[in-house]
């Protein structure tokens, strides 16, 4: 389902934990790492198509988050054309994604990435705010960096540094595999986005 200017009605999810760190998730069999996000179906809310995302990438259900904000308008990113499928060439531009910032509110144990037959992660880990900003494929970090701007008021007390460039201390992070569910920590952020 494509709107008239050719982008495909989508949901982005930030997963924030207590230390107001974000999931991470390394998609499957690539080096490559973004937030949780999928297509919207016809007859769905953007509120629905983010249940159910969060359920088929990340295992979570309702009862584990909170949502605490979303963005106010779509956000878009063209996809580059040698990313987009023959078949929807010519017709096809890109997504146009309402972000969701959600809270956990279970625990780490109650991600499970191979809730469904198709997983799309294989590893997560949780990394400060901003750190997807330096690592996410490039046709996507302006989107990221618009969400998350706007989603920041309701993550950083008003005074305190916030901005990407004014970032108070090293990410840490915690990566956990989908094959062995073990949790292994992490300081540096993932390599190759591509």
């Amino acid at each position: 389902m494509l709107d008239k200017d050719g982008y495909r009605p989508n949901v982005g999810i930030i997963l924030l934990n207590g230390r107001s760190e974000v999931f991470w998730g390394k998609r499957v069999k690539q080096h490559s790492w973004q937030f949780p996000q999928g297509g919207i179906k016809y007859g769905e809310s953007p509120e629905q198509a983010m249940f159910r995302e969060l359920w088929e990438e990340v295992g979570l259900k309702h009862e584990h988050v909170k949502i605490v904000g979303r963005t106010r308008d779509w956000l878009r990113y063209d996809v580059p054309e040698q990313w987009i499928r023959r078949e929807l060439r010519g017709n096809y531009r890109g997504q146009k994604q309402i972000w969701f910032l959600l809270r956990l509110i279970g625990r780490d144990c109650d991600v499970c990435l191979r809730a469904t037959a198709h997983p799309e992660f294989d590893a997560w880990r949780w990394h400060d705010y901003w750190v997807p900003l330096e690592t996410v494929i490039e046709f996507k970090r302006d989107v990221y960096q618009q969400a998350l701007l706007e989603l920041s008021r309701f993550v950083f007390k008003p005074g305190r540094p916030h901005h990407k460039t004014q970032r108070p201390r090293a990410p840490q992070a915690v990566e956990v595999s989908a094959a062995s569910g073990a949790i292994a920590a992490a300081s540096e952020p993932p390599g190759e986005a591509a």
